[in-house]
């Protein structure tokens, strides 16, 4: 069963790939997305000089064709560099509704979306971990579309906080619906590390919502948890507090360790969220 699920999924990679690609092409960028000057080995552009360069950073080459010095200045590599992290479990396989995606494609979408556009720009992406240290180039986004074909057996995700790279900048998508600790545990490794970054919270409507009446059987979808209920209105208001204090939590979490949060609905605009991420990851460069 896990097999043919795996294989299903890794037929979708191309198409995959595809949505990404038109999706992030909805983003106007600047001439240089997120690239900014800085400590690297990297030729980023001239700039006239200015009171307080030294004589050393002034190109003389450059600055021979006019009556103008220039500076030479380079790229800043660490903040150049982003790991994605996105939630493969069961649980994001969850859609209220034909006309809504799946938590799971949509986070897919905009997470290889958001590596389009950093590649573009001449950034770094790779996964959080060891699997896929942060690279450039389109080979990169193929086999980040090939990773996130993935699936997971468990109800629910684990961020990964391993091989964290110091300075750097993070991406995580979940429906943050399981135990929060592991999520406190990664963004304090983060921060020690000074890794900066988004926390996206995908939801399907019915999440939020909880439209349920009556006679209701609520399962997992890895099948590990049932409970039936005879009357599910009366659970509407413990569930929307739970809700609203897991948010406030989450919330809490990223104030506390420089990180970003926000809550996207599965039936609002993919190229909404992507804008948000792109100018959060821009905020919270340094």
């Amino acid at each position: 069963m896990l097999r043919a699920r795996a294989e299903t999924e890794a037929a979708r990679f191309p198409p995959l790939l595809a949505r990404a690609e038109q999706l992030a092409g909805t983003v106007l960028l600047g001439d240089h997305g997120r690239r900014r000057a800085g400590m690297g080995d990297d030729f980023w552009q001239y700039r006239p000089e200015q009171q307080g360069d030294s004589t050393r950073m002034i190109d003389w080459r450059r600055s021979a064709r006019g009556d103008e010095r220039f500076v030479r200045e380079r790229e800043w590599q660490i903040a150049q560099s982003l790991m994605l992290w996105i939630d493969q479990a069961a649980s994001m396989q969850f859609t209220s509704a034909d006309d809504h995606p799946e938590k799971i494609d949509r986070a897919r979408v905009l997470a290889l979306a958001i590596a389009v556009l950093l590649v573009r720009g001449g950034e770094r992406v790779g996964l959080t971990g060891t699997l896929l240290p942060p690279r450039r180039g389109k080979n990169q986004i193929w086999r980040l579309a090939e990773f996130f074909s993935q699936v997971d057996a468990e109800d629910f995700g684990v961020p990964e906080s391993r091989a964290m790279i110091p300075n750097a900048r993070a991406v995580f998508i979940s429906d943050f619906m399981g135990d929060v600790s592991g999520v406190k545990t990664a963004l304090t490794k983060a921060a020690d590390r000074g890794v900066r970054g988004v926390l996206l919270q995908v939801l399907d409507p019915a999440e939020e919502a909880f439209p349920y009446r009556g006679r209701t059987i609520f399962e997992s979808i890895g099948g590990t948890v049932a409970h039936e209920t005879l009357k599910a209105g009366d659970l509407r208001g413990r569930y929307l507090e739970r809700l609203a204090a897991r948010k406030s939590e989450l919330a809490d979490l990223c104030a506390l360790t420089g990180w970003q949060f926000r809550t996207h609905h599965t039936s609002d605009s993919a190229q909404a969220a992507l804008l948000w991420l792109y100018r959060a990851l821009d905020r919270g460069a340094v």
